[in-house]
């Protein structure tokens, strides 16, 4: 079974979006979600380790980071055949990493376990650590922290040309939905206050950025 110390040097030494700390904290979420859901905690903590192991923003670029999620099914494959785990486990713990993406539905969560990943996933997005990522992410990626979306953007979600990405664009596509898309009752109830707090910062975000124009 892949474990903690093995799989730090799967992460690299620098992600602000994506790093260590990023699987430490959906792994112990996902082992919550998974004791109280009744999944299967083998599958869960696998996945957990190993949802995130290729394609790095700071490594991989944003190509990276787009096949990231068959990228990483692929090396848990690799990895759990050299633990000795059978082809039955090893394929529960791929479905789980290749359905947690929220921009590929071609594979969406069908287990249990596959859900709980998604939503230990999405949780890390909302709330003040989501906040933190998202700017971080942007900051990685050179985007703007507030930009006023296009009115196009806000009726479909498309971008004008030349249009930038910004935390803010990022809230009403992404992370403004999140708590209406999870699996789990548990995900649910935890993402609630999760929602509320970065709503909240969002709104005051795009409140002093206008007010400021």
């Amino acid at each position: 079974m892949p474990n903690i110390e093995t799989a730090r040097d799967w992460y690299p030494g620098y992600d602000p979006v994506h790093g260590f700390d990023h699987i430490l904290r959906v792994y112990r979420m996902a082992e919550k979600l998974a004791l109280i859901e009744g999944a299967n905690l083998e599958i869960v903590r696998a996945a957990a380790l190993l949802h995130d192991a290729q394609g790095s923003q700071t490594e991989g670029g944003e190509a990276g980071r787009q096949e990231h999620h068959h990228a990483s099914a692929d090396f848990a494959r690799e990895v759990l055949l050299d633990e000795g785990w059978d082809q039955k486990r090893i394929e529960a713990v791929q479905h789980c990493i290749r359905a947690h993406r929220f921009r590929d539905n071609t594979e969406s969560p069908q287990t249990l376990e596959a859900k709980i990943l998604f939503d230990a996933d999405k949780l890390d997005v909302i709330g003040a650590i989501g906040v933190a990522r998202t700017v971080a992410f942007d900051v990685v990626v050179n985007q703007p922290i507030y930009a006023e979306p296009s009115p196009r953007f806000l009726a479909s979600g498309e971008k004008e040309p030349g249009e930038p990405h910004s935390s803010y664009h990022e809230f009403l596509f992404k992370l403004s939905k999140i708590k209406d898309i999870l699996f789990t009752a548990t995900a649910r109830e935890i993402a609630e206050d999760r929602h509320q707090f970065m709503t909240e910062y969002f709104e005051r975000l795009a409140a002093e950025e206008r007010t400021e124009k």
